[in-house]
């Protein structure tokens, strides 16, 4: 692109060439009806096709220490637009995601606020929908819409709230609660559809069990490191 990017799409990878491709030909869609734009695939290390798809979609690809959180603060930083999209290489946008990243770009108010997506699954089943549903709640009440609803955010708004810190896990967390929740706001008609791949692996209960214990240890002062260590 000749122009400057108004929003810069930051995406994560670790060995994600299975998720990857459907995650950039969603954003595609901004090609037509969007702002300017990049993207920044920032990769922790993989030993698949990751580094030759982002190639081949015309993303600019960042090398950064194997970690979510390093990997994020390391595209944060190479970013050149005014806005960031942070997003996982397993969600697809749905929805009329382009207008709605638009219109909240628009609004002078939004430079000092932030936006996240609804959360949805790529599997209808019913305990995943209840997961989606009960994750829209947790980010309207308390505030804390996880790193897999994605981020919109102004680049000062961003660096004034100290960026994602380089944990191995809770980084979208901190960084949300120092945002606070009256700042956050709801993408309207925007969907984060994510894998379920880790549900179905795993067991939906057992996963959401863990993961609340996991956010419970969090807020109790247990450090990342070990609260990683358990999660993983």
């Amino acid at each position: 692109m000749t122009e400057k990017p108004i929003l810069s799409i930051v995406i994560p990878t670790l060995n994600a060439a299975k998720t990857l491709p459907s995650c950039l030909a969603a954003l595609r869609l901004a090609e037509r009806a969007g702002p300017p734009h990049e993207i920044i695939i920032v990769d922790g290390g993989s030993g698949d096709a990751t580094a030759a798809l982002a190639r081949q979609a015309g993303a600019q690809q960042v090398d950064a220490e194997r970690g979510r959180g390093t990997q994020l603060r390391a595209g944060g930083q190479a970013a050149n637009g005014d806005w960031l999209l942070f997003l996982h290489a397993d969600t697809i946008l749905s929805g009329d995601w382009p207008g709605a990243i638009a219109g909240f770009i628009a609004d002078p108010v939004n430079r000092q606020r932030a936006a996240y997506c609804r959360l949805g699954f790529d599997d209808d089943r019913p305990a995943h929908r209840l997961i989606a549903a009960t994750a829209t709640l947790r980010s309207r009440l308390f505030g804390l819409p996880y790193g897999d609803q994605g981020l919109l955010i102004h680049r000062d708004y961003y660096r004034k709230n100290g960026a994602y810190p380089a944990l191995p896990l809770m980084e979208d967390v901190a960084l949300v609660r120092r945002i606070g929740r009256r700042s956050l706001i709801l993408l309207s008609g925007v969907t984060a559809i994510t894998s379920a791949e880790r549900y179905r692996r795993n067991g939906a209960i057992w996963r959401v069990v863990r993961n609340w214990i996991c956010l419970g240890a969090y807020f109790l002062g247990v450090s990342p490191e070990r609260i990683a260590g358990f999660y993983r």
